[in-house]
């Protein structure tokens, strides 16, 4: 089994090179290139359809969360009354 630094070494890695790219994606296109496939994307890239997307998305997400705590929380609650009674 690998160890916790090893874990912890392989996130940070895969986390910064997620990072790295929403940056080169973010990032303006020096002037003077002949490469237009990033502006075909972006022309086509709908950003209120994409707002309105993320923001229903993100609000599903919270609610799914706090359903997961509840059932969490009750969980830990009856396993703790089965300690205490045992």
């Amino acid at each position: 089994m690998k160890g916790w630094r090893t874990k912890f070494i392989f996130l940070l890695i895969v986390y910064f090179a997620g990072f790295a790219t929403a940056i080169y994606m973010l990032a303006p296109a020096p002037e003077g290139t002949t490469d237009k496939s990033f502006g075909n994307i972006s022309s086509s890239f709908d950003s209120e359809a994409f707002v309105k997307s993320f923001n229903t998305g993100i609000h599903k997400c919270l609610a799914f969360g706090k359903v997961a705590a509840c059932h969490t929380a009750e969980f830990i609650k009856e396993k703790i009354e089965e300690i205490r009674e045992a």
